[in-house]
């Protein structure tokens, strides 16, 4: 009897995701594997952070899983399941399927020891890791997201996040205003962004006449999005060789949280 893990999904949550897989190949062996299996044997290993090879028996070989992993990694799958289920759940919320709206924030977390590519040193976190530059709507949902080493500058990682936001223009129609925090600001970073992209960078600063805790307006949906994320233990340190891979694992932290509110 196979083993009920809490990362175990429902149907209904199963039949939203399996509509936006792409179909099976036409030619080749016909496929046998259960793909809610393999889906499930993911997020066991996004949750828990195991290794591939640690993977339970009562799932399909690890092998197969990876598999389809870098599969869907490759062909984009991940990103483009996860962008129709921001839709989804932003019409569930009465809300517009693109938001007009974001917050722009960056990650630090450190790497394993095994990990090399794209790999720096950040010196105000006082971390050799990547860093992540985020981007989020007002209900936290990810719009973009773009792991680079942590030596990257805040203001050149979130040039080169909008950069490739700006080349999907289309996903984002409304998207009007980004708020970001104090170090995104200064060297005509705002009038920058402006000029390239005409979006309006707002920068939301901390009161200096207030001490301990403050929840920043328009900025704080970011930092409860991470605080998504540190649930699944595999994006608490990055494993990954590839930073395409740690973005993919990402996506599927958060299309496992819209599919619960979805399903």
């Amino acid at each position: 009897m196979t083993s009920a893990y809490p990362i175990t999904l429902s149907d209904d949550q199963y039949s939203l995701f399996e509509s936006l897989l792409p179909p099976p190949a036409p030619c080749g062996r016909p496929r046998e594997v259960d793909l809610k299996r393999v889906l499930e044997s993911m997020l066991y290993i996004l949750v828990t952070g195991c290794a591939w090879r640690l993977l339970p028996h009562d799932y399909p070989p690890y092998s197969t899983v990876y598999y389809y992993f870098r599969q869907w990694r490759e062909q984009g799958v991940w990103k483009r399941i996860h962008d129709h289920c921001v839709e989804w759940v932003r019409v569930s919320e009465g809300r517009y399927p693109s938001p007009s709206e974001g917050a722009l924030d960056s990650q630090t977390v450190p790497t394993a020891v095994m990990v090399h590519n794209s790999v720096g040193y950040d010196k105000h976190k006082a971390t050799k890791g990547r860093k992540r530059f985020t981007l989020v709507d007002t209900l936290g949902l990810l719009i973009s997201i773009k792991v680079m080493a942590a030596s990257t500058p805040e203001r050149q990682g979130a040039k080169e996040l909008l950069g490739d936001l700006n080349q999907e223009r289309d996903r984002v129609p409304r998207l009007v205003c980004i708020g970001v925090d104090g170090g995104f600001s200064g060297q005509g970073f705002a009038h920058g962004i402006m000029d390239m992209f005409r979006w309006v960078v707002e920068v939301v600063l901390r009161p200096q006449q207030v001490s301990g805790f403050v929840l920043l307006p328009k900025r704080w949906v970011v930092e409860r999005t991470y605080g998504w994320l540190h649930w699944c233990r595999r994006l608490n340190v990055d494993y990954e060789k590839l930073p395409a891979s740690s973005e993919s694992f990402i996506y599927l932290a958060m299309i496992h949280l819209m599919l619960r509110r979805l399903a």
